[in-house]
């Protein structure tokens, strides 16, 4: 099969879909690999590294009018032109919070998979790796715009002997809100988690013991919890479909001025009433007197760490895909259920609760 590899164009997206070892492998299973010119180079692959894997360097054109694309993030407006019919295309999609490409894709016939949903016993293989990554950097973008020359409190996470720590408000226990504590822990901040799920907690307790202040969802906990945070963490994901509004424009004005959100579910629509997308080169605005975090590729900002996680995840995907076409979705249950758009149609049951009105149009 023909694979291209696109360089992503979103704001300061430095991560590519496919890493110089991984068009190796596809190679040596007789696969051709086209990679866009310089596609990997924020990331530290060069042109040549992807030759020397076997890669041929093309145009933008030539990487996407192949039978299947491999990317990272979703295709934004100015690439709608390239996609096709019956091509393969398996990038993140987060179809719940863009209606426009949700309609592009199904206009232009192509078979969309998600990484985001494709799933192995309830769990989220390809998700993983970058919530992992995005919850450990909310609490280090989070540290950083608490700076006074940031907008922010001027809060030291770790405080200082005689001085309070900063207080973290994680809301979801899953793996952003895990990982965004360890690193929270780590700063030597005070943590809070809020979450539904009664078992969650009593495995973050195992884990995190009396270090973390673990306290079960509900709206009176989340209204007494969220004023006091110097730091709140939105890290709730529901697969699919939109993140549940948890906190709303009222409770933010009740935060102390200069205290930061940072909301990583801010690609699913996010948590938080006031937040709103953002970009690298326009990473935060002040809203309620409080600094707002949405940017919604965050693992972009460490590109050559989140690009190998993220393949070491995806490439058994791609392989599969690549070897037996659309038929590894009758092979492989787990792709089956990343399965977005095909035919013209929405397919994902999660998506197809968001845009009913798209299901039988």
């Amino acid at each position: 099969m023909e694979v291209g590899v696109p360089k992503e164009i979103k704001d300061q997206e430095f991560r590519v879909g496919l890493t110089p070892s991984s068009v190796r492998v596809l190679c040596e299973q007789n696969h051709t690999v086209l990679v866009e010119t310089n596609a990997g180079v924020g990331a530290g692959f060069t042109d040549e590294d992807y030759q020397n894997s076997g890669a041929k360097i093309v145009t933008t054109e030539l990487a996407w009018s192949r039978e299947m694309v491999v990317k990272v993030k979703e295709p934004l407006p100015r690439e709608y032109q390239y996609l096709q019919k019956n091509q393969l295309l398996f990038t993140y999609l987060h179809l719940a919070a863009t209606r426009q490409l949700t309609e592009q894709l199904m206009y232009s016939g192509a078979i969309a998979i998600a990484y985001e949903t494709v799933e192995v016993d309830g769990k989220l293989p390809l998700l993983t790796p970058m919530s992992i990554i995005a919850g450990r950097l909310a609490v280090q973008f989070g540290a950083r715009y608490l700076e006074k020359q940031q907008g922010g409190r001027g809060v030291l996470l770790g405080g200082f002997p005689g001085v309070a720590p900063g207080n973290v408000v994680i809301l979801g226990g899953g793996v952003v809100g895990t990982e965004a504590a360890k690193i929270a822990i780590g700063m030597g901040a005070k943590v809070q988690i809020i979450d539904l799920n009664v078992e969650r907690l009593a495995y973050l307790e195992s884990l995190f013991g009396s270090r973390v202040e673990l306290l079960y969802s509900s709206s009176a906990q989340i209204e007494a919890m969220v004023p006091q945070a110097d730091l709140l963490i939105g890290a709730v994901l529901v697969p699919g479909r939109r993140s549940p509004i948890l906190v709303s424009r009222g409770l933010v004005k009740k935060m102390r001025p200069g205290s930061v959100i940072v909301d990583v579910a801010v690609d699913q629509g996010g948590c938080i009433e006031t937040l709103r997308p953002t970009s690298h080169s326009n990473p935060v605005y002040v809203e309620e007197e409080v600094v707002h975090f949405g940017v919604p590729n965050m693992p972009g900002a460490v590109p050559w760490t989140a690009t190998q996680a993220l393949n070491n995840s995806t490439l058994p995907y791609v392989l599969k895909l690549a070897n037996y076409g659309i038929q590894a979705l009758e092979i492989d249950e787990a792709l089956a259920k990343g399965l977005n758009v095909k035919n013209h149609c929405l397919i994902h049951p999660a998506v197809r609760d968001v845009f009913p009105d798209l299901v039988d149009g």
